[in-house]
């Protein structure tokens, strides 16, 4: 008979030392698994970190910002443009350019004065060539220009003739080329004339890039008031002006585009009241003086161009919603129509009865709000 007196103590002696090595094991897997995952999560952490910091970086520095007008055909130009200035003012901007497609004598003297009165009278300012001049009859920016106190023009500018302005496109040309990459905004309030124009553009002293690829290399946003996309849509000035011009953009502009159609902006009224009695600290504003003359007062009129400033520079504040993104389209009597595409580059603005309340107040805030060079004085 086999004796198994003394097998117990050496199997217990046995499933200790295997349950030491397995135990020592688990702890020397535990811990390097320990690592690799502290690992992953700091690694996953910094590039949060540098995204984050990359974010906060780009939104300290003022965005970059070419405007596009029709100056002198609605009031909504200069309101707009007086947001810009706002902006200017607060460092959230820098207005590169101001780019004329009217082809008025009168669109650029306006600006002009703007520039000057504003404290920004050194901003290029570039002029459409053989352009369409929208409506020709005497127009708030001349009334405005030709203004008098005391025999005196009310409002001075520093160009002294049409031939020291430099052409639209090859302004163009020049401020983009000199820019970082996808670091510009275009805000389009007016005819597509230049624009369209900039995109047949061929290599040139300023630049070794075609239009299209000069566009997309520095261009991070077209913002453009445009079209009618509501259940009745009109024929849409901006866009009738040049229809040609138009169906080009929104076929071969290369970067994202965000329209502003006019139901947006017909939504939305600035009040005859803030004009009355918002700018009564100092006697002449040239913004005042246009509204004065563009219309019988008192009239409150839609802001159609405002919305297209305020995207671009807030985008992200919740005063829109959008259509997501897409294609537009302009047909040849110039409506406009979308189709919803997963890789589209266009998008167009939508607002409701809270946003477009918010939007007005907004509007009045800024417009009513004294520039600084007359702060700091």
């Amino acid at each position: 008979m086999i004796q198994y007196a003394n097998i117990q103590p050496r199997t217990s002696s046995i499933m200790y030392r295997a349950n030491k090595f397995i135990n020592v094991c688990l702890k020397s897997i535990s811990y390097r698994l320990l690592l690799v995952i502290t690992s992953i999560i700091m690694t996953i952490g910094c590039r949060d970190t540098v995204k984050n910091a990359n974010k906060l970086e780009e939104r300290a520095q003022p965005t970059k910002v070419i405007f596009e007008t029709d100056m002198g055909n609605d009031i909504d130009d200069a309101l707009a443009l007086d947001m810009l200035y706002k902006y200017a003012d607060e460092n959230k901007i820098e207005i590169l350019a101001i780019s004329v497609n009217k082809d008025n004598d009168y669109a650029w003297r306006y600006i002009d004065i703007l520039n000057t009165w504003y404290g920004y009278p050194n901003i290029p300012i570039g002029m459409v060539e053989k352009g369409v001049s929208g409506n020709n009859e005497k127009n708030y920016a001349q009334a405005t220009w030709e203004h008098q106190s005391d025999g005196e023009p009310s409002f001075r500018g520093v160009v002294d003739e049409y031939e020291n302005l430099p052409n639209s496109i090859q302004l163009y040309r020049k401020i983009l080329s000199q820019q970082p990459d996808t670091s510009v905004v275009v805000i389009s309030v007016g005819f597509s004339t230049n624009i369209a124009r900039l995109l047949d553009t061929e290599p040139d002293e300023f630049s070794n890039l075609s239009g299209v690829d000069l566009i997309s290399k520095k261009v991070k946003m077209l913002s453009a008031m445009a079209g009618d996309f509501s259940e009745n849509p009109i024929k849409e000035f901006n866009v009738v002006q040049d229809i040609n011009a138009a169906q080009k953009v929104f076929g071969e502009w290369p970067t994202p585009i965000i329209v502003s159609p006019f139901e947006v902006g017909n939504e939305i009224t600035y009040p005859a009241s803030s004009i009355e009695n918002d700018f009564n600290w100092v006697s002449y504003h040239p913004v005042v003086v246009a509204y004065e003359n563009y219309m019988s007062m008192p009239y409150d009129r839609p802001t159609w161009d405002l919305t297209s400033v305020i995207y671009a520079i807030e985008e992200n504040d919740g005063y829109f919603s959008t259509s997501g993104v897409g294609q537009i389209t302009v047909d040849d009597q110039g409506y406009t129509n979308f189709i919803k595409k997963p890789n589209g580059k266009h998008q167009y603005l939508k607002i409701n009865s809270e946003q477009a309340n918010m939007l007005k107040h907004k509007f009045i805030q800024i417009i009513s709000t004294k520039p600084k060079k007359y702060v700091e004085n």
